[in-house]
């Protein structure tokens, strides 16, 4: 166990990174953020803040000697350097994050656990994607195997003819077959280091332009009756890779049950409503877990809870929001607002 007053690490310098650091000090532990960037909104809320590059073997062996575990808080973080943080313990294990990085080896890796991904072909040049159009068919979706997220580095393909106006980037890609879907939901979990496992329930996700703008909590029945399902799968996921920490796997509800769309070896956007609406929150759970405490409570803290995300929009009426006493305001300390860019959330219970 590692008693509070000892110095967490976290990779990666964003909001969700902030609110660890968060839940992390109302437990009186200090926080260390390694982070590339210098403007760094968890850095504001810790003890400690490293601004270097990821490959600078150097500073994250530094960095690391100054704590007693290491956590991240962003899933495109490079597996490579992170060999520097030894002997430190660096949870969830590297293996966690170098299966999820890839799209190709999180979707073989979950096949093999008897999972239903979208059916997906590997691409690297032209040739590839006629071929994986000819044998999937269309609609599909074009996406770099790494480091897109909230549907960056993703080209929808309607009818063959729109691969044609797509600039192939020199970078491993996917082609992946559209699903029929009647709701998306996640299911995340907290798996502490003697194998226990928590989960919360399961929220009905919908995006916008590829960014999570509601997440409900509970989902309507029709996706709950495929929760059991994709909670199996989520806990053979956890086991398999001796997971430690909070674990998010997102689906797609479908006739057939339900479909693997990907998962976040992190705390999770479409969590971010259990700080106030569950015992015990994702973000408290992760770092009891990592410091090898026993797990909270993820029950229902109301009778429903909506998370609606705050996305690139500076003419808020934050009064309004806060006039209604069932509304919880989290801005995250971004200065600079652009499209598509998480500058907070409101959380919305009913008792």
């Amino acid at each position: 166990m590692i008693p509070p007053g000892e110095t967490i690490g976290i990779l990666g310098g964003g909001q969700l990174g902030r609110m660890m650091a968060m839940a992390a000090a109302q437990m009186g532990y200090r926080v260390h953020i390694y982070a590339p960037e210098e403007d760094s909104v968890a850095a504001e809320v810790s003890a400690a803040f490293t601004c270097a590059p990821w490959d600078d073997a150097a500073a994250m062996r530094a960095f690391a000697a100054t704590c007693a575990v290491v956590t991240y808080e962003f899933e495109n973080v490079p597996a490579g350097p992170l060999a520097a943080i030894a002997p430190t313990p660096l949870l969830a294990h590297p293996r966690a994050l170098e299966t999820a990085q890839d799209r190709v080896s999180e979707k073989s890796f979950v096949q093999a656990l008897g999972g239903r991904p979208a059916p997906f072909a590997v691409v690297d040049n032209r040739a590839d994607l006629a071929a994986a159009m000819e044998r999937i068919g269309t609609p599909g979706i074009l996406k770099t195997r790494r480091d897109g997220y909230d549907g960056k580095g993703q080209w929808r393909i309607m009818a063959p003819a729109d691969a044609d106006a797509i600039d192939l980037p020199n970078v491993p890609l996917i082609y992946e077959g559209f699903v029929s879907f009647s709701g998306e939901f996640s299911v995340i979990l907290v798996r502490g280091a003697d194998g226990d496992i928590r989960f919360w329930d399961s929220a009905q996700n919908e995006h916008e332009s590829g960014i999570l703008a509601l997440s409900t909590v509970p989902a309507p029945d029709a996706l709950q009756a495929q929760v059991p399902a994709a909670r199996d799968l989520a806990r053979a996921i956890a086991d398999k890779l001796d997971y430690v920490g909070v674990l998010a796997v997102e689906f797609f509800a479908t006739s057939e049950g339900p479909v693997f769309n990907e998962m976040a070896c992190r705390v999770h956007n479409s969590g971010h409503w259990t700080i106030e609406g569950a015992v015990t929150s994702q973000f408290e759970n992760h770092i009891r877990a990592i410091c090898g405490l026993p797990l909270g409570s993820t029950a229902l803290a109301a009778s429903k809870v909506e998370m609606r995300n705050i996305i690139g929009d500076g003419a808020q009426d934050w009064a309004a929001i806060l006039s209604d006493p069932a509304n919880h305001l989290h801005l995250y300390g971004k200065g600079t607002i652009r499209p598509g860019r998480k500058m907070g959330h409101v959380t919305r219970l009913t008792l």
